[in-house]
């Protein structure tokens, strides 16, 4: 057995072996993209399930980040256990939030939470249970919400009055409930912890409060309608392990934990897997944790903060317990040259929050057993593209994705974008390569787009109802404009007086063919209600939202839902409220999953943005409209919420929870951020994950990186019209492009 072991680990590069080797202890592995995090996991985790002789009564847990991850990851260590001819046993994989689902639910009466009678959500800012913590701290603190309505400069003008009502309702206070309910509570903090450092707050409106105070009556309101999120799922868990008896039992089943994307952990994440791997009165737990701290993407928007693995990689470099997973078989050598390169120059030029950890990626060595690894590059493996405008870089797209989809029908291609809204304009741009060229094409976000419907059909409904209500008529605007039905424009100043809008007076018509469109439209919806059955409204909706035909099938499949469950009752309101059970219950799932081989069929051309992609690769990877409006980008305050100052408050309560965290986790004493500084804080963050992004977006390519920033481009991506006819004006490429020109001249195309 120990010769078969050997073997195995010799499958294995420089960097993966110390997977292999791993006897207890701390462990830390920095692995950089391609270099095979997850086949180095199974490996090690199966050489150590047979010389460990692990079993049911003590296990190795080993977590992922998704449940496809997790599945992948669990059938890849049973097949090296079948090698070996040991059984598959002694081991569990895990999502974190399924391993912490598991402890509470076993002790409901020390978590809290009991699965069965508790319902899992995951609230938007349009949920039903933050709308209502909204209101009831509007009632409660009305105060501070007079001091927000006044903002920074108020003439006490009635429709301004009433417009700032309407924002600081639907925009401001929602947004805000969410982003600092998910940020506080995955950082371990509390209501009250909140509260009393809200007394140290230098600003007019004390965010730090009113953010306490959303979060307050946020965990009341849940707990009184047993409603869960994935957050207290960790918090249940932990609360379970600080019984004496029970974090004693758990760890003595416990041999140790394998992390794999450990950048992406929260603190609570990381403290519930630490306690785990801990084995009764020992000095060091026995926690191996494998990630890439420059493929943090998720910082900006989770408490997840690159900062705390890169902490851990440093202490345990201390000790002599860091691995670096430096050689990837992925790219071509001209790919890694541009991504160590762009690794760099992102330090270099960004000195105040520094992006990336100093890692380079190194090709593997020739003996390496991965079939055409570091493969060869197809033309010169880098082209970057200056394109006169939008239009010039999707046909120059089209025409590169036919030469190398028909030269090589077994690779594939992916583009990637930073928006939803570029994607479509992509998707519809290329529709002749599946119609034409038999090359499909395959846009992600279409999918995505389909789980949005239950909540855009109830919207229209609710509208339809109750025209004369100012926030059905808002949220009405707002669905058909992000659906790209209607122009883009001041919807809070449409939706303040809807009869207004809906059926001006001859005094009141005005001659913007924005809001004309936008009227006529509704119009149209109101028409709907009396000339058709209430039951065929929900087909109408599908119909005259212009949804794609698998989308048409979901609104039928929506539809027959809601006619058995009305069971013949089919009065407007029967079926609006029915359908309120199905969106806020979160139930109701449109589409499933896809899984990742959708993503990589060979031959495909698939649309995606850069988030999605990670953890993918193909052989042609594109990545268009890079302008520096658009990556790094830069921070914006909503126009309809500038009354408020230069500052947006979600962002401003974000960063200034997260001084608070880091200054607990460094021992220093906490001081709250002035507005303007955690403002420009959370600008520094987000500069720095742009960056990460686009590394990421470069080391999906294997054989070809192709970079393209037009000349001109539309001044906001929100407002193109997919049909044509956009106002493209002059635009600066990113800062990188540049730099890359310059460092890899033969990789540019005039």
């Amino acid at each position: 057995m120990e010769k078969q072991l050997q073997q195995l680990r010799n499958q294995l590069r420089r960097g993966q072996q110390p997977l292999a080797d791993w006897q207890g202890g701390k462990l830390a592995v920095s692995a950089v993209p391609g270099s095979g995090k997850s086949t180095g996991m199974a490996i090690g985790a199966a050489i150590a399930l047979v010389r460990e002789q692990l079993n049911p009564k003590r296990q190795l847990i080993i977590v992922t980040f998704t449940r496809s991850a997790a599945a992948s990851l669990k059938q890849k260590i049973r097949g090296y256990l079948e090698q070996l001819g040991y059984p598959p046993r002694g081991f569990s994989v895990h999502t974190l939030h399924g391993l912490a689902l598991n402890i509470a639910s076993r002790y409901p009466n020390l978590s809290g939470l009991d699965s069965e009678t508790y319902t899992l959500i995951t609230p938007n800012q349009n949920h039903r249970l933050i709308k209502e913590t909204v209101q009831q701290w509007i009632n409660r603190y009305p105060e501070f919400y007079q001091t927000l309505l006044y903002g920074v400069e108020f003439d006490g003008e009635e429709t301004e009055r009433l417009r700032r009502e309407s924002v600081l309702r639907t925009e401001v206070l929602p947004r805000l409930t969410r982003t600092a309910v998910q940020e506080a509570k995955s950082s371990g903090l509390s209501p009250q912890q909140l509260w009393e450092w809200s007394w140290e707050s230098q600003d007019e409106y004390n965010i730090l409060a009113i953010t306490a105070g959303l979060y307050d009556l946020y965990e009341q309101m849940a707990r009184s309608r047993c409603l869960m999120d994935y957050d207290d799922m960790i918090i249940g868990a932990l609360r379970v392990l600080q019984s004496p008896d029970i974090v004693q039992e758990l760890q003595e089943q416990t041999y140790g934990v394998l992390e794999d994307e450990a950048q992406d952990s929260s603190p609570l994440q990381a403290q519930l897997l630490d306690i785990l791997a801990c084995y009764p009165n020992g000095n060091s737990p026995n926690l191996v944790r494998v990630g890439d701290p420059n493929q943090a993407i998720n910082s900006t928007f989770t408490p997840a903060d690159p900062l705390y693995f890169r902490d851990f990689c440093e202490s345990c470099q201390q000790e002599h317990r860091l691995a670096q997973m430096d050689q990837a078989g992925r790219s071509t050598p001209i790919i890694m040259e541009a991504a160590n390169y762009f690794l760099r120059w992102g330090n270099h030029n960004h000195p105040q929050e520094i992006p990336f950890r100093l890692q380079d990626i190194h090709p593997v060595p020739e003996t390496d057993p991965q079939p055409d690894a570091n493969p060869s590059a197809t033309g010169n493996g880098l082209e970057i593209h200056t394109p006169s405008d939008i239009n010039e870089t999707v046909q120059l797209m089209g025409q590169r994705l036919q030469q190398l989809l028909h030269a090589n029908p077994n690779h594939n291609a992916a583009i990637l974008v930073r928006t939803n809204r570029q994607s479509n304009f992509i998707a519809q741009a290329l529709t002749y390569l599946q119609r034409d060229h038999q090359i499909p094409v395959y846009e992600v976000s279409q999918t995505q787009r389909a789980s949005q419907i239950p909540h855009e059909i109830l919207t229209l409904l609710q509208f339809i109802n109750r025209p004369h209500s100012p926030e059905h008529t808002k949220a009405s605007l707002a669905v058909l404009t992000k659906r790209n039905l209607i122009p883009q424009q001041d919807i809070n100043a449409l939706a303040t007086y809807p009869e207004k809008f809906l059926y001006p007076s001859p005094l009141d018509v005005v001659d913007n063919p924005a809001v004309q469109k936008a009227s006529d439209y509704c119009r149209n919806l109101l028409q709907a209600r009396m000339e058709l059955p209430t039951y065929q409204l929900i087909s109408f909706l599908g119909l005259t939202l212009n949804y794609t035909s698998s989308e048409l099938a979901t609104v039928q499949k929506l539809a027959e839902r809601v006619r058995q469950q009305t069971q013949g009752h089919s009065a407007l309101t029967e079926i609006i409220n029915t359908l309120s059970e199905i969106v806020n219950s979160e139930q109701f799932e449109a589409i499933e999953e896809d899984s990742d081989e959708q993503y990589t069929n060979p031959g495909q051309v698939t649309i995606i943005t850069m988030h999605k992609a990670k953890g993918l690769d193909w052989d042609y990877v594109f990545i268009p409209f890079l302008h520096q409006d658009n990556l790094p980008g830069s921070q914006r305050v909503p126009s309809s919420s500038q009354f408020l100052g230069k500052f947006a408050l979600p962002e401003v309560a974000r960063s200034q929870i997260r001084g608070i965290v880091h200054s607990r986790y460094r021992q220093e004493p906490i001081t709250i951020s002035k507005p303007i500084e955690a403002w420009q804080k959370a600008g520094e963050l987000q500069t720095a994950e742009q960056y990460r992004l686009f590394y990421v977006a470069m080391t999906r390519a294997k054989r070809l990186l192709w970079l393209s920033a037009a000349e001109n481009a539309p001044f906001s991506w929100s407002r193109v019209n997919l049909e044509g006819g956009n106002s493209l004006q002059k635009k600066n490429p990113s800062p990188f492009i540049p730099a890359l020109k310059k460092q890899f001249p033969s990789a540019v195309w005039e």
